[in-house]
């Protein structure tokens, strides 16, 4: 009897390659799928399992993530304002391990005796979803062929049509991962440190020229509506205002960044979305949270976004940071007004009623409503204290000397 195996399936060339390998070369009974995060339409998923089959798999299952992945990782990621090197909003990395984590579920339910991703060696990836595996399955032998037998894209393709299989050969120009937190777009252009990417590389068009304003409702540091219309889930109210957003080429940008395996490395992306939510939470947060939560915020969220990168989601203090994030969202509350314009947005500004920039206790650089004059000497004098007493102690020293 075959030894069960379970792969991470996307349908494009590496896993194809896998599915092959591993049932004729190795002997595995193959069993893939496909962790969908918002990147596939269902027509798209229904072409990904015909051709798992035609392929050769003895089962073949979609797991429909996008709310697992929003509950999981994505509201934390809006809870810190997260944008690694304050730029990329984490759209593959975060995706990548709520992916991984699924795949590890579908080992345990079969009873598999090994697991294999189509990972290359030269990428984060590998690192996320052999890490989370180690960690979730251990003892489960990992299989990675494209890695292992560092095969290049001609070598694939040539097995492949020896083995009689029919599918699209053709390279496209950018390789392109959708998901509900952004696109990442690779290219010529992106393989070097000067360049951008050309109009034809993006995958949404800009379409629409007219300004247009929107409406974003938070409750408790969660989008629940836009311009009046509620969603039963905050997935649901990303995916619309992408839809409103997309179009005007918004959220678009080359991230530089660190690679886990320690290379740097570049990326397209866009993500409308994404960065118009964190960009209104950002500022709903402003208004209405005291400047020490803001700071510590700051702080934990940056630590949380670059270990997420590294794929450590399941390190303990993942979990402490997180209900830190969590207990700081119960007075982000209120609408935020956003302009979207061809190629950028602007937050105009914000309705809340746990606003603290509230003229019942004054306006800055007008008047005061909380304290005097006198007050102000006093605290003043107070809160140099320490300072003139460090100078006081210097100058005699020094005077000595």
């Amino acid at each position: 009897m075959s030894k069960k195996i379970v792969l991470g399936f996307s349908g494009g060339l590496d896993t194809s390659y896998c599915v092959k390998y591993l049932r004729d070369d190795l002997g595995y009974e193959v069993h893939s799928i496909l962790v969908n995060t918002g990147g596939f339409s269902d027509e798209e998923l229904k072409q990904v399992e015909q051709h798992a089959f035609t392929l050769g798999v003895a089962s073949h299952k979609t797991l429909h993530a996008v709310r697992p992945y929003y509950d999981r990782i994505l509201r934390y990621l809006i809870y810190g304002n997260v944008l690694k090197n304050n730029t990329y909003p984490l759209s593959v990395s975060a995706e990548r391990l709520i992916q991984a984590l699924g795949i590890a579920d579908h080992v345990k339910e079969l009873n598999a005796d090994a697991v294999a991703h189509g990972s290359t060696g030269a990428g984060n990836d590998q690192v996320r979803f052999d890490m989370i595996f180690h960690i979730q399955i251990p003892g489960v032998p990992i299989l990675t062929p494209i890695r292992d037998l560092q095969l290049s894209r001609e070598t694939e393709i040539e097995y492949l049509k020896a083995k009689g299989v029919e599918m699209n050969f053709a390279k496209a120009a950018y390789s392109i991962n959708k998901g509900l937190w952004g696109t990442s777009v690779g290219g010529r252009e992106t393989l070097s440190s000067n360049g951008t990417l050309p109009e034809e590389a993006w995958p949404t068009r800009v379409t629409k020229s007219e300004s247009e304003s929107v409406q974003l409702q938070f409750t408790k540091g969660e989008l629940k509506a836009i311009n009046g219309q509620s969603f039963d889930h905050p997935s649901e109210a990303i995916q619309y205002l992408q839809r409103i957003a997309g179009p005007y080429g918004i959220g678009r940008d080359i991230h530089v960044g660190d690679t886990i395996i320690g290379i740097k490395g570049r990326v397209g992306f866009e993500a409308a979305a994404p960065m118009i939510i964190l960009k209104a939470h950002h500022a709903l947060e402003k208004h209405v949270l005291t400047k020490w939560q803001l700071q510590w915020k700051d702080q934990l969220a940056l630590f949380y976004g670059n270990w997420l990168h590294e794929g450590q989601i399941l390190d303990p203090v993942m979990r402490d940071i997180e209900a830190f994030l969590t207990n700081s969202q119960e007075n982000v509350t209120g609408t935020v007004f956003v302009q979207l314009h061809p190629y950028r947005f602007q937050v105009t500004g914000i309705e809340s009623e746990y606003d603290l920039m509230n003229s019942r206790f004054g306006k800055y650089g007008e008047m005061n409503a909380g304290f005097t004059g006198n007050d102000v000497r006093g605290f003043s004098r107070i809160a140099g204290q320490q300072t003139v007493i460090y100078e006081s102690v210097k100058r005699s020293v020094d005077e000595k000397d």
